[in-house]
């Protein structure tokens, strides 16, 4: 139990570093069963689109359920006519889903 706790306070010292920005960022939740991610506008502080393994009905959360969401958040993101944003990984390390959510998001044109 110490471990766990150890590494959640960890996440949320890297969380504490990222500053709010002026332009909209792509933030990114990872649990052990869903992916969520969102466009969130910092200056109206308001939701633009979201996207998640609920929303889409995959049955775990996955690489591949995460490239999903990704290339989903992407297609919202050009229908509300958004081509550059901020990722915020949320204090997870780039590495596995966060990093396989952000390179389908940029396959699908979003820059970063």
């Amino acid at each position: 139990m110490v471990k766990l706790s150890a590494k959640r306070a960890q996440r949320v010292r890297r969380k504490l570093r990222l500053s709010k920005v002026s332009r909209v960022r792509l933030s990114v939740f990872i649990s052990n069963a869903n992916i969520h991610a969102q466009l969130i506008d910092d200056q109206s502080s308001k939701t633009i689109a979201s996207s998640s393994t609920k929303l889409l009905k995959l049955k775990s959360a996955n690489i591949d359920s995460a490239t999903k969401v990704g290339s989903d958040i992407a297609n919202k993101a050009k229908e509300a006519n958004i081509n550059t944003i901020v990722y915020d990984r949320g204090g997870y390390l780039y590495h596995g889903k966060v990093k396989a959510l952000a390179e389908a998001a940029r396959e699908n044109g979003l820059k970063f």
